[in-house]
């Protein structure tokens, strides 16, 4: 009696343990959608985003996570390009301002950026989505596209694996 009990909740627990699993990696979003208060919502794939002009697909580079690891080399398309082909509304000079681009990924994080940031300051050039990782397609536990910030001082933070959409928003009236 006391083992049937045992293997019950033995078999119990490994069923959970592997459902659970299952959702520790959300499901990569096969387009990122840029939206919001733009002109001409628009979507890309990570092939559409390889196919842009050579003279907007960057590479960046950035040192290895632990000490005497080699470097990461990232391939993709600044942010900044994909919000031009999008055309922000900005209905007068100030309104740019008071605009935030919100990054999402499909498992819900989410991380912001100001316009100024992003068109005002050299940050906004390496503002990446990201498609390539060291000449081959994003690994499946960061998505096939991410997007990272390549001169914060810490990139994870605003690192966006799974990346799903940016929305484009008025903060301030």
């Amino acid at each position: 009696m006391i083992s049937m009990l045992l293997r019950s909740a033995l078999i119990a627990t490994l069923t959970w343990s592997l459902s659970a699993g299952a959702y520790e990696t959300p499901p990569p979003a096969a387009q990122l959608t840029v939206s919001g208060a733009v002109q001409q919502p628009v979507s890309f794939s990570a092939e559409e985003l390889r196919r842009f002009p050579a003279e907007q697909i960057v590479t960046l580079q950035l040192p290895g996570r632990d000490a005497g690891s080699p470097p990461s080399v990232l391939k993709g398309v600044r942010l900044r390009a994909l919000l031009e082909r999008a055309q922000i509304k900005t209905p007068d000079h100030n309104t740019v301002k008071k605009l935030a681009v919100i990054a999402s990924a499909s498992d819900g994080y989410k991380v912001v950026f100001s316009w100024s940031e992003l068109f005002n300051a050299e940050l906004g050039d390496s503002v990446l989505v990201l498609f390539e990782r060291d000449g081959k397609p994003l690994a499946p536990a960061e998505g096939p596209l991410a997007l990272i910030s390549g001169k914060d001082l810490r990139t994870g933070p605003r690192h966006v694996k799974w990346l799903q959409s940016v929305d484009v928003r008025q903060i301030v009236d």
